[in-house]
């Protein structure tokens, strides 16, 4: 049995259903519409957002170039500082290796000054050394000169009693000897030679007037002996040979 009714109709169940679809893309339509909305409701928001984060970017971002130009200008400088302390350290380190090497020179001069102190301490030790030897010399030689000079003293004593002899102390540390009662046409005619002690601390006789050709063997005898008695009669009697030849 057929469930078709009149022409053009639709059954009723068939009709029910058409409309529930009719509904449900009604519904459909409204839900994507109100879905569109939505989303370009949220869309224009997004982009509100976007565009506030932008700006909120920039500005961050200007605000952080801003700090790190501000941050790269005090590294620049505290690296500016670093060098230049770096250069005085490289400076103070090299004036005081001057400094050092200056000091070093002057403890080697000063060594070496030491050293010539001590050298010249040492020569002048020496030279005191030998100055009291010298000293000692003089003075040895000194006394024993003192001693001759009293033995001829006496003997001049004796000599000027006896023999008419009269001794001066002249120029140089010399003594001259004076013999008168020679001559007897002239008794006042002096004869005379002078004496001294050299360097050895021997006599040694000069300007002898009138001159007498054994006075060096008088001297040598007189060296040799040390009797300065016997060398003044010696003389005496050369100038008695003399007046009477």
């Amino acid at each position: 049995m057929s469930c078709v009714g009149p022409a053009g109709l639709k059954p009723p169940g068939e009709a029910l259903s058409y409309k529930m679809v009719e509904d449900e893309l009604a519904l459909l339509d409204k839900n994507i519409n109100e879905f569109w909305n939505k989303f370009k409701s949220n869309v224009s928001d997004t982009s509100c957002q976007m565009v506030g984060l932008r700006d909120t970017y920039k500005d961050i971002n200007k605000a952080f170039a801003e700090k790190l130009s501000v941050k790269l200008k005090e590294e620049e400088q505290m690296v500016q500082m670093y060098l230049e302390y770096q250069n005085q350290i490289c400076r103070q380190n090299k004036l005081i290796q001057e400094k050092k090497d200056t000091l070093l020179k002057l403890l080697v001069e000063v060594d070496g000054k030491k050293q010539d102190l001590e050298a010249l301490t040492a020569n002048i030790q020496d030279l005191k050394e030998e100055y009291a030897r010298k000293t000692e010399t003089i003075s040895t030689a000194k006394k024993a000169s003192e001693e001759r000079l009293q033995r001829l003293q006496k003997s001049v004593d004796v000599f000027k009693d006896r023999l008419g002899l009269e001794i001066r102390k002249i120029y140089g540390d010399k003594l001259q000897f004076i013999f008168t009662n020679i001559d007897p046409k002239h008794p006042e005619s002096p004869f005379m030679f002078c004496l001294h002690l050299n360097e050895e601390r021997d006599y040694e006789v000069s300007d002898c007037a009138p001159h007498l050709e054994c006075l060096a063997e008088f001297q040598e005898n007189v060296r040799k002996t040390k009797n300065f008695s016997a060398f003044l009669a010696n003389v005496r009697k050369a100038f008695t040979t003399v007046v009477y030849n």
